[in-house]
C-alpha cells in the first residue's frame, strides 16, 4: 500500500537539470574554447542523476578537458581536475540561481500539481535530491515549495547518492514509513535504479534529456514511464492501485538494480 511520495528535484519539479547541463557546458567552453555548447549539453543527457564528481569526469574524458582543468587547480584552491571543473561550473550555476524568473519559467506545472494533491490527499511527502542543500531549498524557495514537504533529504545527506539506494532509504525512514510504502518520482535512470533497489515503487517522468534513456533501457516498465505529461495522474493512479494489489511488475532486471559506490 502507498503510504508517502518520495520526489525528485531536478528534472522532475523543475527543469534544472537543463540549467546544469548548460553550466557544465559553458564550463567546459571556459575550459577548452574550440568546444560548442551544444554536444556538451547532448553529452550530459548521459550522465543526469549522477554525482557532481561522475558528471565531471565523464564530460571531461569525453571532451579532454583534463589538462586545462589542472591548470585550474591550484587557482581554484582544489585537489583534483574534477574539482576544478565542478568550481568553473558552481560560479556559472550560481549566476543561474540567482535570477529567480529563470527558475520560475522552468517549472514543472503537471509533477507540482502532483506534489500538491498529494499533500491534500493526506500523504507524507519527501524530497530526495541530488542537489547539494543550499542549492535545493534556494530553489524550493523560489518555487514556492519549501513548506510541502515533511522531509527533505540531499547529497549532503548521504554518503552515497543516486543510483545507489542510500537516499530514498533515508527519505522513508526519516517519513516513518517502509520503503515499500513509497511511491517515488523521478526523471532519471539513476533516479529510477535506486528507488527500485531500496524497495519502493515509482513513476518515471521523462524529459528531453532522459527520454532517450528510458527508450534504450528496461530499467522500468514502460506503464510507469510517462513522456506526456497530461498522462501523469493517470499513470500515478494506476501505480498506487497496482501496488494495493500487491502488484510488483515495475522492478527492472537484476543486474540493473544495483547501486554501487558512487
Amino acid at each position: 500500500m502507498i503510504r508517502a511520495f518520495v520526489f525528485d528535484l531536478d528534472g522532475t519539479l523543475v527543469e534544472t537539470e537543463e540549467l546544469k547541463a548548460l553550466s557544465y557546458a559553458r564550463a567546459a567552453v571556459e575550459l577548452r574554447p574550440d568546444l560548442s555548447e551544444g554536444e556538451v549539453v547532448a553529452a550530459f543527457g548521459d550522465l543526469v542523476g549522477l554525482s557532481r564528481r561522475e558528471v565531471a569526469v565523464g564530460l571531461m574524458r569525453r571532451f579532454g578537458l583534463e589538462d586545462a582543468a589542472s591548470a585550474r587547480m591550484a587557482p581554484l584552491g582544489v585537489d583534483a581536475p574534477w574539482q576544478a571543473y565542478v568550481e568553473v561550473r558552481l560560479g556559472i550555476y550560481e549566476v543561474m540561481l540567482d535570477d529567480p524568473k529563470l527558475i520560475e519559467d522552468h517549472r514543472y506545472p503537471h509533477t507540482i500539481s502532483l506534489l500538491r494533491n498529494a499533500r491534500r490527499e493526506g500523504y507524507p511527502t519527501a524530497l530526495a535530491t541530488q542537489s547539494h542543500r543550499e542549492q535545493a531549498l534556494r530553489v524550493l524557495d523560489i518555487l514556492g515549495l519549501g513548506e510541502e514537504f515533511d522531509v527533505v533529504v540531499t547529497r549532503d545527506d548521504v554518503e552515497r547518492g543516486k543510483p545507489d539506494p542510500e537516499m530514498p532509504l533515508l527519505a522513508a525512514r526519516e517519513l516513518g514509513v517502509s520503503p515499500d510504502e513509497c511511491l517515488a518520482i523521478e526523471d532519471s535512470p539513476a533516479g529510477v535504479v535506486a528507488a527500485l533497489a531500496a524497495g519502493s515503487a515509482v513513476v518515471a517522468v521523462t524529459t528531453a534529456l532522459t527520454r532517450g534513456a528510458f527508450r534504450d533501457t528496461d530499467v522500468l516498465d514502460r506503464r510507469w514511464v510517462v513522456d506526456d505529461p497530461k498522462d501523469l495522474p493517470r499513470v500515478v493512479r494506476r501505480r498506487i492501485d497496482a501496488q494495493d494489489r500487491g502488484q510488483h511488475e515495475d522492478a527492472g532486471p537484476p543486474a540493473q538494480r544495483g547501486g554501487g559506490e558512487r
